[in-house]
Protein backbone atom coordinates (compact mmCIF):
# COMPACT_ATOMS: atom_id res chain seq x y z
CA UNK A 1 0.00 0.00 0.00
CA UNK A 2 0.72 3.35 -0.80
CA UNK A 3 0.84 6.46 2.00
CA UNK A 4 -2.24 8.50 1.81
CA UNK A 5 -0.86 11.75 0.53
CA UNK A 6 0.11 9.87 -2.75
CA UNK A 7 -3.60 10.64 -3.30
CA UNK A 8 -4.23 13.30 -5.97
CA UNK A 9 -4.31 16.50 -3.51
CA UNK A 10 -3.47 19.75 -4.45
CA UNK A 11 0.32 21.26 -3.31
CA UNK A 12 -1.19 24.01 -1.65
CA UNK A 13 -3.70 21.95 0.42
CA UNK A 14 -0.58 20.12 2.10
CA UNK A 15 -0.86 22.39 4.99
CA UNK A 16 1.67 21.74 7.75
CA UNK A 17 -0.66 22.58 10.85
CA UNK A 18 -3.43 20.04 9.21
CA UNK A 19 -0.80 17.46 9.10
CA UNK A 20 -0.04 17.71 12.26
CA UNK A 21 -3.03 17.22 13.28
CA UNK A 22 -3.56 14.18 11.45
CA UNK A 23 -0.68 12.81 12.51
CA UNK A 24 -1.47 13.64 16.37
CA UNK A 25 -5.02 12.33 15.93
CA UNK A 26 -3.87 8.77 14.14
CA UNK A 27 -1.16 8.18 16.63
CA UNK A 28 -3.61 8.90 19.53
CA UNK A 29 -6.57 6.40 18.21
CA UNK A 30 -4.39 3.94 16.96
CA UNK A 31 -6.07 3.81 13.29
CA UNK A 32 -5.04 3.13 9.86
CA UNK A 33 -5.45 6.94 8.25
CA UNK A 34 -6.81 10.27 9.42
CA UNK A 35 -8.65 12.36 6.81
CA UNK A 36 -9.83 16.07 6.50
CA UNK A 37 -11.91 16.88 3.70
CA UNK A 38 -13.21 20.12 2.90
CA UNK A 39 -16.54 21.01 0.84
CA UNK A 40 -19.41 18.74 1.07
CA UNK A 41 -21.08 15.67 0.18
CA UNK A 42 -19.98 15.32 -3.84
CA UNK A 43 -17.57 18.39 -3.42
CA UNK A 44 -15.80 17.03 -0.83
CA UNK A 45 -11.37 17.13 -1.69
CA UNK A 46 -8.96 15.49 0.34
CA UNK A 47 -6.95 18.40 2.59
CA UNK A 48 -4.59 16.54 4.65
CA UNK A 49 -4.33 12.45 5.01
CA UNK A 50 -1.83 10.90 6.99
CA UNK A 51 -1.78 6.86 7.06
CA UNK A 52 -2.63 4.18 4.26
CA UNK A 53 -3.43 4.92 0.88
CA UNK A 54 -6.87 2.79 -0.53
CA UNK A 55 -6.36 1.68 -4.28
CA UNK A 56 -8.16 3.36 -7.07
CA UNK A 57 -8.95 6.61 -4.65
CA UNK A 58 -8.44 9.72 -6.15
CA UNK A 59 -10.68 11.84 -4.90
CA UNK A 60 -12.41 12.10 -0.98
CA UNK A 61 -15.89 13.11 -2.26
CA UNK A 62 -16.89 9.45 -2.17
CA UNK A 63 -16.21 8.72 1.20
CA UNK A 64 -18.83 12.07 2.44
CA UNK A 65 -21.67 10.54 0.39
CA UNK A 66 -23.41 9.31 3.28
CA UNK A 67 -22.84 11.13 5.93
CA UNK A 68 -21.58 14.70 4.52
CA UNK A 69 -24.58 16.65 5.81
CA UNK A 70 -24.36 15.26 9.56
CA UNK A 71 -24.30 17.44 12.50
CA UNK A 72 -23.46 14.71 14.74
CA UNK A 73 -20.47 12.05 15.30
CA UNK A 74 -20.92 9.34 13.45
CA UNK A 75 -19.11 6.26 14.37
CA UNK A 76 -19.54 3.06 12.06
CA UNK A 77 -17.87 -0.16 13.93
CA UNK A 78 -17.73 -2.45 10.83
CA UNK A 79 -18.34 -0.50 7.88
CA UNK A 80 -18.69 -3.96 5.82
CA UNK A 81 -21.44 -5.11 8.15
CA UNK A 82 -23.17 -1.51 8.05
CA UNK A 83 -25.99 -1.53 5.91
CA UNK A 84 -24.96 1.89 4.82
CA UNK A 85 -21.73 0.73 3.44
CA UNK A 86 -22.37 -1.95 1.81
CA UNK A 87 -22.58 -1.02 -1.69
CA UNK A 88 -20.64 2.01 -0.89
CA UNK A 89 -17.73 3.38 -3.04
CA UNK A 90 -15.51 2.84 0.00
CA UNK A 91 -15.81 -0.37 0.23
CA UNK A 92 -15.20 -0.88 -3.61
CA UNK A 93 -12.26 1.68 -3.66
CA UNK A 94 -10.87 -0.07 -0.23
CA UNK A 95 -12.10 -3.11 0.66
CA UNK A 96 -9.84 -3.82 3.94
CA UNK A 97 -11.20 -0.49 5.56
CA UNK A 98 -13.88 -1.99 8.62
CA UNK A 99 -14.06 0.69 10.69
CA UNK A 100 -15.40 4.58 9.99
CA UNK A 101 -15.57 7.52 12.25
CA UNK A 102 -16.46 11.32 11.06
CA UNK A 103 -17.08 14.54 12.86
CA UNK A 104 -18.13 17.47 11.15
CA UNK A 105 -16.50 20.82 10.86
CA UNK A 106 -18.56 23.61 11.09
CA UNK A 107 -17.74 26.95 10.95
CA UNK A 108 -18.57 30.09 13.16
CA UNK A 109 -22.02 30.52 11.03
CA UNK A 110 -22.50 27.04 11.36
CA UNK A 111 -21.82 26.01 7.76
CA UNK A 112 -20.18 23.25 6.89
CA UNK A 113 -16.29 22.98 6.39
CA UNK A 114 -15.60 19.65 5.75
CA UNK A 115 -14.85 16.08 7.80
CA UNK A 116 -12.35 14.98 10.07
CA UNK A 117 -12.38 11.16 9.22
CA UNK A 118 -11.11 7.58 10.62
CA UNK A 119 -10.52 5.05 9.58
CA UNK A 120 -9.10 1.50 10.15
CA UNK A 121 -9.09 -1.91 8.50
CA UNK A 122 -10.14 -3.56 11.81
CA UNK A 123 -13.59 -3.70 13.04
CA UNK A 124 -13.54 -1.14 16.89
CA UNK A 125 -15.53 1.14 18.75
CA UNK A 126 -15.00 4.77 20.27
CA UNK A 127 -15.95 5.09 23.97
CA UNK A 128 -17.43 8.25 25.29
CA UNK A 129 -13.99 10.25 26.25
CA UNK A 130 -12.74 9.23 22.75
CA UNK A 131 -15.47 10.33 21.07
CA UNK A 132 -15.31 13.73 23.50
CA UNK A 133 -11.65 14.07 22.55
CA UNK A 134 -12.48 13.42 18.71
CA UNK A 135 -14.79 16.22 19.17
CA UNK A 136 -12.47 18.54 20.19
CA UNK A 137 -9.95 17.82 17.76
CA UNK A 138 -12.67 18.10 15.06
CA UNK A 139 -13.43 21.84 16.73
CA UNK A 140 -9.56 22.44 16.57
CA UNK A 141 -9.47 21.79 12.42
CA UNK A 142 -13.08 23.27 12.09
CA UNK A 143 -11.05 26.77 13.79
CA UNK A 144 -8.11 26.35 11.35
CA UNK A 145 -10.44 25.82 8.53
CA UNK A 146 -12.52 28.80 9.52
CA UNK A 147 -9.36 30.81 10.00
CA UNK A 148 -8.04 30.35 7.09
CA UNK A 149 -10.95 30.56 5.07
CA UNK A 150 -11.43 34.07 6.95
CA UNK A 151 -7.60 34.75 5.59
CA UNK A 152 -8.41 33.95 2.07
CA UNK A 153 -11.34 36.36 2.00
CA UNK A 154 -10.01 39.24 3.65
CA UNK A 155 -6.74 38.55 0.98
CA UNK A 156 -9.68 38.72 -1.43
CA UNK A 157 -10.84 42.04 -0.59
CA UNK A 158 -6.85 43.01 0.21
CA UNK A 159 -6.51 42.40 -3.83
CA UNK A 160 -9.79 43.79 -4.63
CA UNK A 161 -9.19 47.25 -3.10
CA UNK A 162 -5.77 47.54 -4.91
CA UNK A 163 -7.55 46.62 -7.71
CA UNK A 164 -9.90 49.53 -7.06
CA UNK A 165 -6.94 51.98 -5.62
CA UNK A 166 -5.28 51.18 -8.91
CA UNK A 167 -8.33 51.80 -10.88
CA UNK A 168 -9.22 55.19 -9.21
CA UNK A 169 -5.66 55.83 -9.41
CA UNK A 170 -6.20 55.72 -13.09
CA UNK A 171 -9.53 57.43 -13.12
CA UNK A 172 -8.04 60.77 -11.22
CA UNK A 173 -5.09 60.80 -13.56
CA UNK A 174 -6.90 61.34 -16.02
CA UNK A 175 -9.35 63.67 -14.73
CA UNK A 176 -7.52 66.02 -13.97
CA UNK A 177 -8.30 66.10 -9.92
CA UNK A 178 -6.08 66.23 -7.03
CA UNK A 179 -6.22 64.65 -3.40
CA UNK A 180 -5.01 66.53 -0.93
CA UNK A 181 -5.01 65.55 2.93
CA UNK A 182 -5.00 68.41 6.03
CA UNK A 183 -4.11 68.30 9.27
CA UNK A 184 -6.61 71.17 10.77
CA UNK A 185 -4.61 70.86 14.17
CA UNK A 186 -1.03 71.62 12.73
CA UNK A 187 -1.77 73.51 9.91
CA UNK A 188 -0.05 70.52 7.80
CA UNK A 189 -1.24 69.89 4.29
CA UNK A 190 -0.48 67.63 1.87
CA UNK A 191 -0.62 66.84 -1.53
CA UNK A 192 -1.12 64.04 -4.23
CA UNK A 193 1.77 64.05 -6.51
CA UNK A 194 -1.42 64.17 -9.66
CA UNK A 195 -2.71 67.52 -7.22
CA UNK A 196 0.76 69.12 -8.00
CA UNK A 197 1.71 68.07 -11.71
CA UNK A 198 -2.28 69.25 -12.60
CA UNK A 199 -0.76 73.18 -11.49
CA UNK A 200 2.54 72.47 -13.30
CA UNK A 201 4.59 71.60 -10.10
CA UNK A 202 7.29 68.74 -8.91
CA UNK A 203 7.35 66.64 -6.50
CA UNK A 204 9.51 68.60 -4.32
CA UNK A 205 7.95 72.23 -5.47
CA UNK A 206 4.99 72.16 -2.97
CA UNK A 207 5.40 72.98 0.98
CA UNK A 208 3.15 71.42 3.16
CA UNK A 209 1.47 74.34 5.32
CA UNK A 210 -1.85 75.98 4.65
CA UNK A 211 -0.57 79.23 4.81
CA UNK A 212 1.16 78.52 1.62
CA UNK A 213 -1.66 77.20 0.09
CA UNK A 214 -3.56 80.08 0.58
CA UNK A 215 -0.78 82.21 -1.29
CA UNK A 216 -1.90 80.42 -4.34
CA UNK A 217 -5.03 80.96 -4.32
CA UNK A 218 -6.76 84.44 -6.45
CA UNK A 219 -6.82 87.32 -4.35
CA UNK A 220 -10.34 88.01 -5.39
CA UNK A 221 -11.47 84.62 -4.20
CA UNK A 222 -9.65 84.29 -0.90
CA UNK A 223 -12.43 85.19 1.52
CA UNK A 224 -15.00 83.30 -0.23
CA UNK A 225 -12.89 80.27 0.20
CA UNK A 226 -11.60 80.91 3.77
CA UNK A 227 -15.24 81.44 4.87
CA UNK A 228 -16.66 78.17 2.71
CA UNK A 229 -14.09 76.15 4.83
CA UNK A 230 -15.32 78.08 7.91
CA UNK A 231 -18.27 77.46 7.69
CA UNK A 232 -17.57 73.49 7.25
CA UNK A 233 -15.53 73.65 10.17
CA UNK A 234 -18.47 75.27 12.30
CA UNK A 235 -20.53 72.52 10.91
CA UNK A 236 -22.80 74.86 9.68
CA UNK A 237 -22.24 72.84 6.25
CA UNK A 238 -22.52 68.96 5.34
CA UNK A 239 -19.16 69.44 3.06
CA UNK A 240 -16.86 72.36 1.71
CA UNK A 241 -17.12 73.07 -2.30
CA UNK A 242 -16.02 75.73 -3.29
CA UNK A 243 -14.51 77.14 -7.08
CA UNK A 244 -12.18 79.12 -7.37
CA UNK A 245 -9.21 80.23 -9.09
CA UNK A 246 -5.21 79.04 -8.09
CA UNK A 247 -2.13 80.28 -9.75
CA UNK A 248 -0.16 77.53 -11.49
CA UNK A 249 3.43 77.39 -11.12
CA UNK A 250 3.94 79.40 -14.73
CA UNK A 251 2.05 82.00 -13.23
CA UNK A 252 -1.04 81.52 -14.65
CA UNK A 253 -4.65 80.77 -12.97
CA UNK A 254 -6.74 78.00 -13.15
CA UNK A 255 -10.61 77.65 -12.29
CA UNK A 256 -10.73 74.78 -9.76
CA UNK A 257 -13.57 73.23 -7.76
CA UNK A 258 -12.23 72.03 -4.08
CA UNK A 259 -14.53 69.38 -2.33
CA UNK A 260 -13.44 68.19 1.24
CA UNK A 261 -14.68 67.06 4.20
CA UNK A 262 -13.74 66.66 7.90
CA UNK A 263 -13.15 63.26 9.12
CA UNK A 264 -12.17 63.52 12.45
CA UNK A 265 -12.82 65.65 15.23
CA UNK A 266 -12.29 66.05 18.71
CA UNK A 267 -14.67 65.86 21.64
CA UNK A 268 -15.53 68.99 21.47
CA UNK A 269 -16.31 68.73 17.73
CA UNK A 270 -13.50 70.85 16.62
CA UNK A 271 -12.18 69.51 13.68
CA UNK A 272 -8.98 67.36 13.42
CA UNK A 273 -8.66 65.77 9.95
CA UNK A 274 -9.63 67.04 6.50
CA UNK A 275 -9.57 65.27 3.17
CA UNK A 276 -10.70 66.45 -0.03
CA UNK A 277 -10.02 66.61 -4.03
CA UNK A 278 -9.43 69.50 -6.66
CA UNK A 279 -10.82 69.23 -9.81
CA UNK A 280 -9.56 71.51 -12.88
CA UNK A 281 -12.79 72.77 -14.11
CA UNK A 282 -11.01 75.50 -16.37
CA UNK A 283 -12.66 74.25 -19.90
CA UNK A 284 -15.74 73.44 -17.99
CA UNK A 285 -16.21 77.28 -16.91
CA UNK A 286 -14.40 78.61 -19.85
CA UNK A 287 -17.29 76.70 -22.05
CA UNK A 288 -19.97 77.87 -19.26
CA UNK A 289 -19.44 81.18 -19.48
CA UNK A 290 -19.20 81.14 -23.87
CA UNK A 291 -22.86 79.84 -22.99
CA UNK A 292 -23.51 82.39 -20.80
CA UNK A 293 -22.20 84.94 -23.23
CA UNK A 294 -24.17 83.78 -26.30
CA UNK A 295 -27.66 83.34 -24.14
CA UNK A 296 -27.00 86.85 -23.02
CA UNK A 297 -26.12 88.03 -26.17
CA UNK A 298 -29.37 86.05 -27.69
CA UNK A 299 -31.56 87.94 -24.90
CA UNK A 300 -30.40 91.30 -25.87
CA UNK A 301 -30.95 90.31 -29.17
CA UNK A 302 -34.71 89.30 -28.81
CA UNK A 303 -35.65 92.10 -26.69
CA UNK A 304 -34.00 94.63 -28.72
CA UNK A 305 -36.00 93.58 -31.96
CA UNK A 306 -38.93 95.47 -32.58
CA UNK A 307 -41.91 92.53 -31.68
CA UNK A 308 -42.02 89.20 -29.80
CA UNK A 309 -40.41 86.22 -30.16
CA UNK A 310 -41.71 83.67 -29.24
CA UNK A 311 -41.30 79.76 -28.93
CA UNK A 312 -44.65 77.57 -28.78
CA UNK A 313 -45.52 74.20 -27.83
CA UNK A 314 -48.67 71.82 -28.34
CA UNK A 315 -48.81 68.77 -26.73
CA UNK A 316 -49.84 66.13 -28.33
CA UNK A 317 -53.18 66.25 -25.77
CA UNK A 318 -53.93 69.49 -27.78
CA UNK A 319 -52.74 71.47 -24.71
CA UNK A 320 -50.45 74.40 -25.80
CA UNK A 321 -48.32 77.22 -23.84
CA UNK A 322 -45.92 79.52 -24.56
CA UNK A 323 -42.24 77.76 -23.96
CA UNK A 324 -40.68 81.13 -24.41
CA UNK A 325 -41.71 85.04 -25.40
CA UNK A 326 -38.86 87.99 -25.20
CA UNK A 327 -39.48 90.49 -23.29
CA UNK A 328 -41.54 92.27 -26.67
CA UNK A 329 -44.74 90.54 -25.51
CA UNK A 330 -45.19 93.56 -23.00
CA UNK A 331 -45.79 96.11 -26.14
CA UNK A 332 -47.29 93.16 -28.60
CA UNK A 333 -49.86 92.17 -26.06
CA UNK A 334 -49.44 94.13 -23.33
CA UNK A 335 -48.64 91.20 -21.19
CA UNK A 336 -45.79 90.01 -19.32
CA UNK A 337 -43.21 86.98 -19.88
CA UNK A 338 -44.56 85.63 -16.83
CA UNK A 339 -48.50 85.87 -17.77
CA UNK A 340 -48.43 84.70 -21.10
CA UNK A 341 -46.49 81.77 -20.29
CA UNK A 342 -48.38 80.70 -17.22
CA UNK A 343 -51.29 80.43 -19.77
CA UNK A 344 -52.16 80.58 -23.31
CA UNK A 345 -55.95 81.01 -22.75
CA UNK A 346 -54.61 84.35 -21.40
CA UNK A 347 -53.98 85.80 -25.20
CA UNK A 348 -57.67 84.59 -26.49
CA UNK A 349 -59.11 87.41 -24.24
CA UNK A 350 -57.01 90.32 -26.10
CA UNK A 351 -57.28 89.19 -29.56
CA UNK A 352 -60.44 90.38 -31.45
CA UNK A 353 -63.37 88.26 -31.48
CA UNK A 354 -63.90 88.71 -34.80
CA UNK A 355 -60.30 86.93 -35.67
CA UNK A 356 -60.08 84.68 -32.80
CA UNK A 357 -61.88 81.56 -34.90
CA UNK A 358 -59.35 82.26 -37.72
CA UNK A 359 -56.04 82.60 -35.52
CA UNK A 360 -57.05 79.06 -33.99
CA UNK A 361 -57.43 77.58 -37.01
CA UNK A 362 -54.45 78.93 -38.32
CA UNK A 363 -52.43 76.87 -35.81
CA UNK A 364 -55.09 73.92 -36.44
CA UNK A 365 -53.63 73.77 -39.91
CA UNK A 366 -50.01 74.59 -39.67
CA UNK A 367 -49.77 71.49 -36.73
CA UNK A 368 -51.53 69.58 -38.76
CA UNK A 369 -49.71 70.35 -42.20
CA UNK A 370 -46.62 71.42 -40.70
CA UNK A 371 -46.30 74.68 -42.95
CA UNK A 372 -45.22 77.74 -42.09
CA UNK A 373 -47.61 79.51 -39.32
CA UNK A 374 -48.64 83.18 -40.88
CA UNK A 375 -51.58 85.54 -39.90
CA UNK A 376 -52.53 88.99 -39.89
CA UNK A 377 -55.36 89.57 -36.80
CA UNK A 378 -56.40 92.48 -34.56
CA UNK A 379 -56.09 92.91 -30.70
CA UNK A 380 -57.73 94.82 -28.18
CA UNK A 381 -55.50 96.72 -25.90
CA UNK A 382 -56.27 98.43 -22.84
CA UNK A 383 -56.06 102.00 -23.52
CA UNK A 384 -54.87 101.77 -26.87
CA UNK A 385 -57.75 100.22 -28.94
CA UNK A 386 -57.79 97.73 -31.82
CA UNK A 387 -54.21 97.13 -33.35
CA UNK A 388 -53.28 95.08 -35.89
CA UNK A 389 -50.61 92.38 -35.23
CA UNK A 390 -48.55 89.83 -37.58
CA UNK A 391 -47.11 86.54 -37.13
CA UNK A 392 -44.70 83.84 -38.87
CA UNK A 393 -43.47 80.91 -37.44
CA UNK A 394 -41.76 77.54 -38.48
CA UNK A 395 -43.23 74.40 -36.79
CA UNK A 396 -41.42 71.33 -36.06
CA UNK A 397 -43.00 67.32 -35.48
CA UNK A 398 -41.65 66.31 -31.93
CA UNK A 399 -41.04 62.98 -31.26
CA UNK A 400 -43.51 62.42 -28.87
CA UNK A 401 -46.57 63.72 -31.76
CA UNK A 402 -46.84 67.30 -30.23
CA UNK A 403 -45.46 70.34 -32.58
CA UNK A 404 -43.18 73.24 -31.71
CA UNK A 405 -43.18 76.72 -33.39
CA UNK A 406 -40.40 79.06 -33.72
CA UNK A 407 -41.52 82.47 -34.45
CA UNK A 408 -41.70 85.97 -34.17
CA UNK A 409 -44.69 88.58 -33.72
CA UNK A 410 -44.41 92.19 -35.01
CA UNK A 411 -46.95 95.74 -34.84
CA UNK A 412 -48.36 96.26 -38.79
CA UNK A 413 -50.62 98.58 -36.98
CA UNK A 414 -49.41 101.70 -39.11
CA UNK A 415 -48.79 99.71 -42.24
CA UNK A 416 -52.90 98.98 -42.21
CA UNK A 417 -53.64 102.39 -41.45
CA UNK A 418 -51.53 103.41 -44.81
CA UNK A 419 -53.06 100.43 -46.34
CA UNK A 420 -56.99 101.36 -45.39
CA UNK A 421 -55.55 105.13 -46.50
CA UNK A 422 -54.45 104.28 -49.60
CA UNK A 423 -57.49 101.78 -50.24
CA UNK A 424 -59.65 104.64 -49.34
CA UNK A 425 -58.01 107.03 -51.83
CA UNK A 426 -58.19 104.01 -54.36
CA UNK A 427 -61.75 103.67 -54.10
CA UNK A 428 -63.68 106.68 -52.50
CA UNK A 429 -64.40 110.08 -54.04
CA UNK A 430 -62.25 112.58 -52.15
CA UNK A 431 -65.51 115.52 -52.67
CA UNK A 432 -68.38 113.36 -51.64
CA UNK A 433 -66.94 110.50 -49.44
CA UNK A 434 -68.74 108.10 -51.98
CA UNK A 435 -66.99 105.29 -53.61
CA UNK A 436 -65.57 106.52 -57.20
CA UNK A 437 -66.62 105.12 -60.37
CA UNK A 438 -63.87 102.21 -60.18
CA UNK A 439 -64.83 100.65 -57.12
CA UNK A 440 -68.83 101.07 -57.24
CA UNK A 441 -68.61 98.98 -60.77
CA UNK A 442 -66.65 96.51 -58.56
CA UNK A 443 -69.49 96.57 -55.91
CA UNK A 444 -71.61 96.27 -59.04
CA UNK A 445 -70.08 93.28 -60.49
CA UNK A 446 -69.66 91.24 -57.21
CA UNK A 447 -73.66 91.93 -57.12
CA UNK A 448 -74.59 90.69 -60.34
CA UNK A 449 -72.39 87.72 -59.56
CA UNK A 450 -74.51 87.21 -56.49
CA UNK A 451 -77.92 87.76 -58.75
CA UNK A 452 -76.18 84.99 -61.39
CA UNK A 453 -75.32 82.72 -58.27
CA UNK A 454 -78.38 82.64 -55.96
CA UNK A 455 -81.76 81.75 -57.31
CA UNK A 456 -84.30 84.72 -56.26
CA UNK A 457 -82.24 87.26 -55.51
CA UNK A 458 -82.57 89.93 -56.99
CA UNK A 459 -81.38 93.74 -57.15
CA UNK A 460 -81.58 97.46 -58.52
CA UNK A 461 -79.46 99.56 -60.05
CA UNK A 462 -80.18 104.20 -59.71
CA UNK A 463 -79.03 106.40 -61.96
CA UNK A 464 -79.57 109.77 -60.08
CA UNK A 465 -78.60 113.32 -61.82
CA UNK A 466 -79.07 117.05 -60.05
CA UNK A 467 -80.91 118.55 -62.53
CA UNK A 468 -79.52 122.52 -63.20
CA UNK A 469 -76.13 122.06 -61.13
CA UNK A 470 -74.60 123.98 -64.02
CA UNK A 471 -76.60 127.06 -63.21
CA UNK A 472 -76.03 126.71 -59.54
CA UNK A 473 -72.15 126.96 -60.15
CA UNK A 474 -72.84 129.75 -62.67
CA UNK A 475 -74.49 132.24 -60.25
CA UNK A 476 -72.76 130.57 -57.13
CA UNK A 477 -69.64 129.33 -57.80
CA UNK A 478 -68.04 126.04 -58.07
CA UNK A 479 -67.38 126.21 -53.98
CA UNK A 480 -71.56 126.26 -53.41
CA UNK A 481 -71.46 123.59 -56.47
CA UNK A 482 -69.14 121.14 -54.27
CA UNK A 483 -71.11 121.87 -51.24
CA UNK A 484 -74.70 120.90 -52.93
CA UNK A 485 -72.42 117.68 -54.13
CA UNK A 486 -71.52 117.13 -50.38
CA UNK A 487 -75.04 117.39 -49.83
CA UNK A 488 -76.82 115.49 -52.03
CA UNK A 489 -74.32 112.53 -50.78
CA UNK A 490 -74.91 113.09 -47.40
CA UNK A 491 -78.61 112.49 -48.09
CA UNK A 492 -77.84 109.42 -49.88
CA UNK A 493 -75.84 107.53 -47.94
CA UNK A 494 -78.59 108.37 -45.03
CA UNK A 495 -81.32 106.73 -46.85
CA UNK A 496 -78.56 103.25 -47.57
CA UNK A 497 -78.62 100.20 -45.83
CA UNK A 498 -75.22 98.30 -45.09
CA UNK A 499 -75.88 96.16 -47.73
CA UNK A 500 -76.07 99.10 -50.59
CA UNK A 501 -73.77 101.06 -52.42
CA UNK A 502 -73.54 103.86 -53.70
CA UNK A 503 -70.50 106.03 -56.14
CA UNK A 504 -70.11 109.19 -57.58
CA UNK A 505 -69.54 108.23 -61.60
CA UNK A 506 -68.77 111.77 -62.52
CA UNK A 507 -69.97 115.23 -62.37
CA UNK A 508 -73.66 115.58 -61.13
CA UNK A 509 -74.09 111.74 -61.49
CA UNK A 510 -74.06 109.21 -59.45
CA UNK A 511 -75.12 105.37 -58.77
CA UNK A 512 -76.67 103.55 -56.28
CA UNK A 513 -77.32 99.89 -55.83
CA UNK A 514 -79.74 98.51 -53.90
CA UNK A 515 -79.06 94.74 -53.01
CA UNK A 516 -82.03 92.15 -52.33
CA UNK A 517 -85.01 94.74 -54.31
CA UNK A 518 -87.03 94.57 -57.47
CA UNK A 519 -88.06 97.64 -59.30
CA UNK A 520 -91.08 99.00 -57.08
CA UNK A 521 -88.97 98.96 -54.31
CA UNK A 522 -86.54 101.36 -55.85
CA UNK A 523 -88.48 103.35 -56.90
CA UNK A 524 -89.50 103.84 -53.60
CA UNK A 525 -86.74 104.44 -52.67
CA UNK A 526 -85.79 107.47 -55.39
CA UNK A 527 -89.13 108.94 -53.98
CA UNK A 528 -87.21 109.21 -50.57
CA UNK A 529 -84.28 110.41 -51.64
CA UNK A 530 -86.23 113.24 -54.17
CA UNK A 531 -88.57 114.14 -50.56
CA UNK A 532 -85.20 114.39 -48.61
CA UNK A 533 -83.57 116.74 -51.01
CA UNK A 534 -86.95 119.20 -51.49
CA UNK A 535 -87.27 119.40 -47.78
CA UNK A 536 -83.49 120.17 -47.36
CA UNK A 537 -82.24 122.23 -49.66
CA UNK A 538 -78.57 124.12 -49.61
CA UNK A 539 -78.26 126.84 -47.64
CA UNK A 540 -75.68 129.85 -48.55
CA UNK A 541 -75.59 132.79 -47.08
CA UNK A 542 -78.92 132.74 -45.26
CA UNK A 543 -79.87 132.00 -48.82
CA UNK A 544 -81.56 129.00 -49.76
CA UNK A 545 -80.62 126.84 -52.83
CA UNK A 546 -83.41 124.30 -53.88
CA UNK A 547 -82.00 121.04 -55.44
CA UNK A 548 -84.00 118.15 -57.72
CA UNK A 549 -83.07 115.09 -59.09
CA UNK A 550 -83.53 113.08 -61.92
CA UNK A 551 -83.82 109.17 -61.40
CA UNK A 552 -83.34 106.31 -64.09
CA UNK A 553 -84.33 102.58 -62.45
CA UNK A 554 -83.27 99.25 -64.09
CA UNK A 555 -83.06 95.84 -62.28
CA UNK A 556 -80.02 93.23 -63.41
CA UNK A 557 -80.32 90.44 -65.07
CA UNK A 558 -78.84 87.33 -64.46
CA UNK A 559 -78.91 87.29 -67.91
CA UNK A 560 -76.59 90.59 -68.19
CA UNK A 561 -73.28 89.69 -69.58
CA UNK A 562 -71.36 92.80 -67.63
CA UNK A 563 -72.62 95.11 -64.96
CA UNK A 564 -72.19 97.61 -67.39
CA UNK A 565 -75.05 96.04 -69.46
CA UNK A 566 -77.06 96.96 -66.46
CA UNK A 567 -75.54 100.46 -65.90
CA UNK A 568 -76.81 101.46 -69.21
CA UNK A 569 -80.16 100.68 -69.08
CA UNK A 570 -80.48 102.70 -65.76
CA UNK A 571 -78.65 105.56 -68.06
CA UNK A 572 -81.19 105.31 -70.49
CA UNK A 573 -84.10 105.44 -68.21
CA UNK A 574 -82.28 108.67 -66.52
CA UNK A 575 -82.08 109.66 -70.04
CA UNK A 576 -85.31 109.73 -70.30
CA UNK A 577 -86.34 111.31 -66.83
CA UNK A 578 -84.18 114.72 -68.11
CA UNK A 579 -85.72 114.76 -71.29
CA UNK A 580 -89.37 114.21 -70.05
CA UNK A 581 -89.00 117.59 -67.75
CA UNK A 582 -86.40 116.66 -65.38
CA UNK A 583 -86.86 115.91 -61.53
CA UNK A 584 -88.74 112.65 -62.44
CA UNK A 585 -88.33 108.78 -61.79
CA UNK A 586 -88.23 106.77 -65.01
CA UNK A 587 -87.72 102.99 -65.27
CA UNK A 588 -86.49 101.12 -68.01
Amino acid sequence: MQPLYSLKVPESANDERFDGLARLTRCHFGVMAVLVTTGVENQQQVRTCDGMAFSNASRIGCFGKPWGGADALLVVPDAHCDERFRDHDLVVAAPHVRFFAGCPLRGPDGGLLGMLCLLHDQPRELDATQQHLFRELAQLAADMLAREEAHTHLQRELDALRESERRMALAMAGSGTGIWDRNVATGEIHYSTGWKAMLGYAEHEVGNRIEESYTRVHPADLDYVRATILAHFEQRTDAYEVEHRIRCRDGSYKWVCSRGKVVERDGAGKPLRMIGTTTDITAMRTLSERVQQTAELMTDLTNEIPGMVFQYRRQPDGTSRFSYVSAGVQDIYGLTPEQLAGSAEALHAIIHPDDLPRYLASFEVSANDLTPWHLEYRVQLPGQGILWRQGDARPRGLEDGGVLWHGFITDITERKQIEAELQVFATTDFLTQLSNRRHFMHQLEVELARVQRSAGHCAAILMFDLDHFKSINDRWGHSVGDQALRHFAGILCAQLRKTDAAGRMGGEEFAVVLSNANIDEAKTFAQRIQHELAESPVLHDQERIPLAISVGITAIDANDATAESALSRSDMALYRAKRGGRNRIECY
